[in-house]
């Protein structure tokens, strides 16, 4: 083509001005591949409509008060609300964001974005109405599976069946991981339609601090062990583990400590666990942080320990390695694929296995420099060439179609 390839990438999961690290991990891909120069963007996220911003509503406050377009980091990013009926959200999800969506895609293509192909993220249910739309618009789709995605939400009857029609329908399906392509192996789909483009890491935004420096800069005193766990307080993360491991660490390492990144649902949960443990004053609920924030919480560490029950590829994981942070993890997912026996520790989901783990990692600890080394060979990329190249031969056909 003698112009750059025009993509649409649509999904739920986007950052927006309203939730800056929602879907971070989808914006980052795209912010890499944009670096190649060989593609132009723009950005349909639909956000769920809600009557109120007041915030004693929390998260849906917060989606309610996200711009209807935007631009984000220098992208353009279009939100159109679509309704959540109750009861029948999670079945009617793909429909409505479709409908809601179809009006922007319109407008896109009458002010001259014509796009060449709909790059859609979260096959449930993003990638179902992005297959409704590539119908709808007669334009090709590609859809990446990133985790729950496949290994939950297709034990439901309804979605599963509707994931299998997007399937049929996608010129490609995209893994982050060898293991959800398995999955997606399993329904049945063509190998030519199978790709593993997995997640890399920002390598500029995560890099060492001097740990000592670190602790400064988070006012945590002491040179004892000090664990991290990130991510949602949800009960799939395993955070309640990671404080049951710690328990049974301190014989070994009495100066050890845990610092909890992240907000959610199960915090009053986990402080009380915290308590009833005699921990308090042990563990530190550090809440939600700023992406850019993390780089000091990692390089503070001397271990990040992710005791999640699925994970389709835990960004967590390198973004700890590349600020020279080792890890412990559970073996799930696609964690295999991103921990190497020489910068961390793979166990099962429990609180002895953890602390095993982890007392295992403080007795050999690596270089902090051989694990960021390390991180280095998950560089973006490699990916943003295999998007290029899959999105150029979809749209070289599509064009020669066109032309026929």
């Amino acid at each position: 083509m003698d112009r750059p390839i025009r993509s649409l990438l649509f999904s739920t999961l986007y950052p927006s001005s309203a939730r800056p690290i929602h879907g971070i991990f989808v914006e980052t891909r795209l912010r890499e591949l944009l670096q190649t120069g060989g593609i132009e963007t723009r950005v349909v996220a639909p956000v769920p409509w809600f009557p109120s911003t007041n915030p004693r509503w929390g998260e849906w406050a917060r989606m309610a008060s996200t711009p209807v377009q935007e631009v984000h980091n220098g992208i353009e990013v279009h939100h159109p609300r679509y309704p959540l009926p109750p009861k029948l959200g999670m079945t009617m999800a793909p429909l409505l964001i479709a409908l809601a969506a179809a009006p922007v895609l319109r407008r896109l293509r009458r002010s001259g974005f014509d796009f060449d192909v709909i790059d859609a993220h979260y096959y449930y249910p993003d990638g179902v109405a992005a297959a409704l739309l590539a119908k709808w618009f007669d334009r090709p789709v590609t859809i990446t599976a990133r985790g729950t995605d496949l290994n939950l939400i297709p034990q439901y009857t309804l979605p599963r069946r509707m994931i299998q029609w997007a399937a049929g329908q996608a010129h490609a399906s995209i893994g982050v991981s060898s293991a959800l392509v398995d999955v997606l192996r399993g329904l049945g789909l063509p190998e030519e339609r199978l790709h593993v483009m997995r997640n890399g890491v920002d390598l500029q935004r995560f890099r060492p601090v001097p740990q000592r420096e670190a602790r400064a800069m988070l006012g945590i005193a002491g040179s004892g062990p000090l664990l991290l766990s990130v991510g949602h307080l949800v009960e799939l993360k395993g955070h309640h583990l990671v404080i049951e491991a710690l328990t049974r660490l301190l014989p070994h390492h009495p100066e050890a400590r845990l610092a909890i990144v992240g907000a959610g649902e199960e915090r009053d949960r986990l402080m009380e666990l915290a308590r009833a443990r005699n921990l308090s004053e042990r563990v530190i609920f550090a809440g939600q942080q700023p992406n850019d924030r993390l780089q000091t919480w990692y390089s503070a560490a001397d271990a990040l320990v992710l005791a999640s029950s699925r994970e389709g590829w835990a960004n967590v994981l390198l973004e700890a390695m590349a600020c020279g942070t080792p890890v412990v993890a559970t073996e799930t997912g696609g964690t295999p694929e991103v921990v190497s026996p020489q910068v961390g520790v793979l166990v099962s989901r429990d609180a002895a296995s953890l602390a095993a783990g982890v007392a295992r990692l403080l007795a050999n600890t690596p270089k902090r420099a051989e694990v960021r080394a390390y991180a280095e060979t998950f560089s973006w990329r490699a990916t943003s060439e295999a998007q290029l190249r899959l999105f150029g031969r979809i749209a070289h056909q599509r064009s020669g179609l066109c032309h026929a």
